[in-house]
């Protein structure tokens, strides 16, 4: 018998996507599986205008056959078949997709869509055999043809024996050898285990025989081995069922067979748009974060299926960064994949339904946060981080999308508050919103530099995360509202008769204020009255965009910038130990120096700042003390 050659580019491409364009072997069942679908579907259509054909759905299926004896794994379908001119055009010449040709000649909208488009995931076969024969019985001949090909050398086409319409692909299995075990592609479970992940929601049943363990009739402790024709796959997807009929149970379920996390969902979004791009998607909020959220090892993405058949497992392209704690899946039948079929273009299809899934996400929180607090909390404990992450990132080009979602504990309640609830309550003389940073809500609840801003009756904003206060220095304001710090040295607040005070004695102790300045030369930039203080003697505050809170942050980088926040040592001159100062500088400048050098620790102490010395610091308590 003649061998037909393949084309020479069929041929080098063949050559090349055994070799490189398919990333995993494992992907063959699932293109075989997709063309058997697709050649029921042209049965289908064939009968919408044949009218000597009835389709019957129940009469069709897809068969996987595993022998392990002669190693050969057949797929078996009973669609409209492939005459011998048909097979020579179809499979003699790579890349070309009687599919894609008949999808294009009867597109309707009754929700049969033919998967296959290019006409080259037939040989992903030869990843896996050395021999691949394909035997088929078009509809309406009564004669069968075999072609048969162990590669790139060319195929055979032959006529052969077939009782029924349809056709087998039968694989002769490659042997093992060392760094492929290939006897998997013949055992049960595995092939049971692929064809649930990649085509588990094909519209028709795909069977196997599969072996199991009963008690012998009659018997108590007996067992046998039988073998029961089962059908393997789903077929009807949740996500094309209409919500009506699920309940939370159901997404719950589907939550846990896809093993999208170990926790449950705290919230579901079904998904079904038809517009500019169709698509269907079940989104999922977790309950918990997952333990590798913030390491190099986890993978965003949503799965991505096409028209049911699984494309990738993570399709980080669905979900920008900040959203990278969703779940889910989408199904899609406006997709261009590319020639493998494992992977997308980068079209205005997946950019459209990226951004429609942004939104729904969105409004999903958004919903949540108006309706559901504790639950939306509960979320916000979890992936809160994630969101402020979010609004730094990429110079702040997403802190619109963000801005309403973020949540911070406010000193009036010790409750957390959005930036809408708390400038909703702002007194009309405030004019900014003030936040103090520190590890925990009680140390900063201590904070000297807060005594002037709660005096005034203004609530405060604790950022306890390091991510806080980069995050609102990208945002800069809220609602025509500036953030500020209530270490800033300008708090914004109009001058009083203390204020004026403070001023007169800035200017009556200037040559102590100097004379503590140069002692401090090279550690703060000034030291002055403060305005801020009522009960406490001394604190640090900052000029410029480098607060103490983020130098803490930033030096504890791997890089260790060695970045310093310009810091002002405050005296409460109406506190006990400025009188001390006074004293000292008049009649003791020895005991000047050990006075300046305790306030100037002490400030370091209170904003969990390292002593340069500790040494000297004990030292210095210790001389105070005799």
């Amino acid at each position: 018998m003649e061998k037909k050659q393949f084309q020479a580019e069929s041929k080098r491409l063949l050559e090349m996507m055994i070799n490189s364009i398919y990333t995993q072997k494992e992907i063959f069942l699932r293109e075989l599986i997709s063309n058997a679908s697709d050649a029921i579907d042209k049965m289908y259509y064939r009968a919408l205008t044949d009218d000597s054909l009835v389709f019957d759905k129940d009469s069709y299926y897809i068969k996987v056959i595993a022998d392990k004896d002669n190693r050969t794994l057949t797929i078996r379908d009973t669609g409209i078949g492939m005459t011998a001119d048909e097979l020579e055009s179809h499979l003699g010449v790579i890349a070309k997709s009687g599919s894609l040709a008949f999808k294009k000649e009867n597109e309707t909208k009754d929700g049969h869509t033919i998967i296959g488009q290019f006409g080259v995931g037939f040989y992903s076969a030869f990843m896996v055999a050395d021999v691949v024969t394909v035997i088929s019985r078009a509809v309406g001949s009564d004669t069968a043809y075999k072609w048969e090909s162990t590669g790139a050398d060319g195929y055979t086409i032959e006529p052969a024996a077939k009782d029924a319409v349809g056709t087998d692909i039968i694989l002769k299995i490659k042997e093992n050898t060392e760094d492929e075990n290939y006897d998997e592609y013949l055992d049960e479970y595995r092939l049971k285990a692929i064809i649930k992940k990649y085509s588990d929601f094909i519209r028709y049943p795909i069977k196997m025989d599969v072996s199991s363990s009963r008690l012998v009739e009659g018997s108590e402790s007996e067992y046998e081995e039988v073998t029961e024709e089962t059908r393997i796959n789903s077929m009807v997807p949740i996500w094309r069922k209409n919500k009506s009929e699920l309940t939370d149970d159901d997404y719950e379920q589907f939550y846990q067979e896809k093993r999208y996390g170990f926790d449950k969902p705290l919230k579901h979004l079904h998904v079904s748009a038809d517009g500019a791009v169709v698509y269907q998607a079940i989104l999922f909020i977790p309950e918990n974060i997952p333990f590798d959220f913030y390491s190099k090892e986890y993978e965003k993405g949503l799965e991505l299926y096409a028209n049911g058949v699984l494309i990738m497992n993570k399709c980080a392209d669905l979900l920008p960064d900040y959203f990278s704690f969703v779940k889910g899946m989408v199904d899609s039948e406006s997709l261009s994949l590319n020639i493998s079929r494992e992977m997308l273009q980068h079209d205005r299809q997946l950019k459209l339904i990226a951004k429609n899934i942004q939104s729904k996400i969105k409004n999903l929180l958004q919903t949540m946060l108006k309706n559901e607090r504790e639950k939306y909390e509960q979320f916000y404990q979890a992936f809160g981080r994630q969101l402020k992450f979010g609004v730094y990132s990429d110079f702040g080009m997403n802190k619109d999308v963000l801005q309403d979602l973020l949540l911070f504990t406010s000193s009036k309640d010790k409750k957390l508050v959005t930036l809408d609830e708390y400038v909703s309550r702002m007194p009309e003389d405030q004019k900014y919103i003030y936040y103090a940073s520190g590890e925990s809500n009680e140390r900063i609840e201590k904070l000297p530099q807060t005594e002037l801003v709660l005096e005034k009756g203004y609530e405060i904003l604790y950022f306890t995360e390091d991510i806080d206060e980069f995050a609102v220095k990208m945002l800069q304001k809220y609602k025509d509202k500036e953030f500020k710090s209530v270490s800033s040295g300008d708090l914004g607040i109009e001058a009083d008769d203390n204020d004026k005070n403070t001023d007169a004695e800035n200017e009556a102790n200037k040559e102590l204020f100097d004379y503590m300045k140069n002692l401090l030369a090279g550690k703060v930039s000034n030291v002055r009255a403060s305005k801020r203080l009522r009960s406490h003697p001394v604190c640090l505050t900052t000029e410029g965009e480098i607060t103490i809170e983020m130098e803490k942050i930033l030096n504890a980088m791997p890089n260790n910038p060695n970045v310093k926040a310009d810091k002002v040592l405050e005296i409460n001159v109406n506190h006990d130990v400025f009188q001390s100062l006074k004293a000292a500088l008049a009649n003791d400048k020895e005991k000047l120096d050990l006075y300046t050098a305790l306030l100037y620790n002490q400030a370091l102490l209170i904003e969990g700042l390292p002593l340069q010395d500790p040494v000297e610091f004990t030292n210095d308590i210790c001389k105070i003390m005799v």
